[in-house]
């Protein structure tokens, strides 16, 4: 039995669907206000055991993991909006305290931890980062990175207490999904013919690939480590007009310069004072998107060598025509 938290988020619901498809049988912690995703057969999602609870809640956490011999902790906030920033240091650190805490407690066999490549912590110089990169604290680092390297140090401080854990640090994933929410808010700028593009370098990876690695960890015998994941290093700018060729939309044409990016995110959270929505581009994804910085993925291809990335170019046109078919179908 595996037990999934965070079962209804984006690369969540692809690891039940990954792990179902491998005849798993699985158990997901799910929040009453949570919805079961649209963008994954709800044929999958009828073969899950969910439990009602939170990571916030060790009560519920004790209850879930019982008779569970495996768990994939994916439960997290992923934003770079200060209004954001104190639900998501709780809920990523105290979260996944609670998670290594009941999992010691509840003697569970394995822990595969969702951390991310934000965890390795950015420099203003960029450059290669693989696992050994040791954190530095830098005003280049995000609220969120911040926040995955405390909650990574919970794990640490799990497999020092004996826990049979691994960790996998995701670039930006990318996939289809709710294009609302998430890195999959990427797909529905660009197609909205966002105006912006950055000549900085990051890691991305398709959502699939991360599910998959993740089920690979877990069944491997592979403990007290950490593992990039991370397909292909590319500008923002090669990226996003990749996806507006995808979708036959326009390039971005407006280069955000350190300054004018500045000013851009100035400019886009100003326009949210008159709506709802929330900007793609704010200061700390700003950070991100002027930083040159390429992840290794050698050694999860090496742990893994069964194992090959989906070619970044190849994952975008499939998200495109998923995206375009569902545009269709409204």
């Amino acid at each position: 039995m595996v037990l999934v938290t965070g079962g209804t988020g984006f690369l969540g619901s692809y690891i039940i669907k990954e792990l179902v498809e491998r005849n798993y049988p699985v158990r997901a912690i799910r929040r009453s206000s949570s919805k079961v995703p649209f963008y994954i057969p709800s044929k999958i999602f009828e073969k899950v055991e969910w439990v009602e609870g939170d990571i916030l809640d060790p009560i519920a956490l004790e209850e879930a993991m019982t008779g569970t011999d495996a768990v994939i902790h994916s439960a997290a906030i992923i934003s770079f909006h200060r209004a954001d920033k104190k639900k998501m240091y709780h809920v990523n650190v105290q979260g996944t305290a609670n998670v290594v805490n009941t999992a010691i407690e509840k003697n569970i066999s394995r822990l595969v931890h969702i951390s991310s490549v934000a965890a390795l912590g950015r420099s203003k110089t960029g450059g290669h980062v693989n696992e050994e990169r040791k954190w530095q604290e830098s005003n280049t680092n995000t609220d969120y990175g911040i926040s995955k390297y405390k909650a990574e140090m919970e794990v640490w401080r799990g497999i020092g207490e004996g826990l049979n854990a691994v960790i996998i640090n995701p670039s930006t994933v990318l996939g289809y999904g709710d294009w609302d929410t998430s890195s999959c808010r990427i797909f529905k700028t660009i197609y909205n013919e966002f105006p912006w593009y950055s000549t900085g370098i990051n890691g991305f990876v398709d959502i699939e690939d991360v599910a998959r690695t993740t089920v690979l960890l877990m069944q491997s015998d592979i403990k007290e480590q950490r593992f990039i994941a991370s397909g292909d290093n590319w500008s923002f700018q090669h990226l996003f007009n990749t996806i507006a060729d995808g979708f036959g939309k326009k390039h971005p044409h407006r280069r955000a310069t350190p300054f004018l990016g500045h000013l851009a995110w100035r400019i886009e959270e100003l326009k949210t004072l008159f709506s709802e929505a929330r900007p793609l581009l704010t200061k700390e994804s700003a950070k991100v998107a002027h930083s040159h910085t390429f992840f290794e993925n050698d050694k999860l291809l090496k742990a893994l060598p069964q194992f090959s990335f989906t070619p970044l170019q190849e994952s975008i046109q499939k998200t495109c025509k998923k995206y375009l078919h569902a545009i269709k179908t409204l």
